[in-house]
């Protein structure tokens, strides 16, 4: 079994992807058809090529766009639904799905409770059909008002214990910074609800810091922690765990090529990294790939890439004992695997 083969079929979880983000164009299309929501590709062909990254201002035309196709909370668990098939077919077997329900509720009036429910049904149906879990985090758009914050922020405590594992923070990061949203994050701790912030991927280490004063358990990005060598101690000595997207960063510009990624600085560096996809059919990815791109790109072994995915279910959110189970689950099917390779 060659390396890219033993990726294919290894167990995965996946800490850092956005269900917005990830839906194919495929699930897209046939909201579009069935809810007569035109959009500006009309054919599986014509929505690939239009899906094809070219700058931040047309990710977010696509984005906006494509969640206007979305009309009813049938509609969100028909996207929840697919996606989790998709990782099914990937073999990773635990999501944390960032979602940002808000959009829903600007665009089409539903419900915060019925996107919730929505999405639980998605959990259970995928539970029972592929054997797949996940979690929910509900997340803050930052160009948001802090007032439309709180809305998600009392929807994701609504939530705990029942698939919401943490109230999150995405959207564009740069003039937004993370006390914009800390009343939300106040509520949100003081409720006993884990907070988990997107910082240092378009914004520097300062908007990283700025994540970490407000209690975040893990920073979705955190690449640029390395233009800071205060802050890169810090993270090492702390072991606040990265959710690095090296495609991602790339497709944004972050650095100039898969080459000068600091992926492997940061694992050498002693700081705490998992790997994840964040909009995968946007950037043209799967976790899967970012597996495959750092074993051909940076050398990474079988090993390193286990240690990755070993990593990622140490710092979910699933409680301790099924972490234990997961991870004593993972050993087994991956020492099958060495087995036949």
């Amino acid at each position: 079994m060659s390396l890219h083969e033993f990726i294919k079929a290894m167990p995965k979880v996946e800490l850092h992807v956005h269900l917005q983000g990830a839906t194919q164009p495929e699930t897209w299309l046939e909201l579009s058809q069935r809810n007569n929501v035109p959009l500006p590709a009309k054919t599986i062909e014509e929505m690939r090529d239009w899906f094809v990254f070219t700058d931040f201002a047309h990710f977010i035309q696509i984005y906006m766009k494509v969640s206007a196709t979305v009309r009813s909370a049938d509609d969100i668990e028909f996207m929840a639904r697919e996606f989790l098939r998709g990782q099914a077919a990937q073999n990773i077997q635990y999501t944390e799905i960032t979602y940002t329900p808000h959009i829903h509720y600007t665009l089409a009036g539903i419900e915060g409770k019925d996107q919730l429910e929505a999405l639980l049904r998605a959990r259970e149906w995928a539970k029972k059909t592929h054997d797949v879990d996940c979690g929910y985090i509900l997340d803050i758009s930052r160009n948001v008002t802090a007032e439309e914050g709180l809305w998600t922020a009392d929807l994701a405590i609504s939530g705990m214990n029942r698939g919401v594992v943490a109230l999150g923070l995405g959207g564009p990061e740069v003039g937004h910074p993370p006390e914009k949203h800390a009343i939300s994050f106040q509520k949100a701790h003081a409720a006993g609800l884990t907070v988990i912030l997107h910082a240092g991927e378009t914004e520097g280490p300062a908007s990283i810091w700025g994540a970490i004063e407000q209690g975040t358990a893990r920073i979705g990005h955190g690449v640029r922690a390395i233009e800071d060598a205060k802050l890169m101690a810090h993270l090492r000595e702390t072991q606040i765990p990265l959710e690095v997207s090296p495609t991602s960063n790339i497709c944004l510009g972050v650095f100039p090529s898969m080459k000068e990624h600091p992926l492997p600085r940061l694992i050498a560096e002693g700081l705490y990294v998992t790997l994840n996809s964040d909009d995968p059919p946007m950037f043209n990815t799967t976790l899967t790939n970012e597996f495959i791109t750092a074993a051909d790109v940076f050398g990474m072994d079988a090993d390193t890439l286990i240690q990755l995915t070993y990593n990622a279910i140490r710092v979910s959110r699933l409680p301790n004992a099924e972490k234990a189970a997961l991870e004593a689950k993972f050993k087994h099917e991956i020492e099958l695997l060495k087995a036949t390779s």
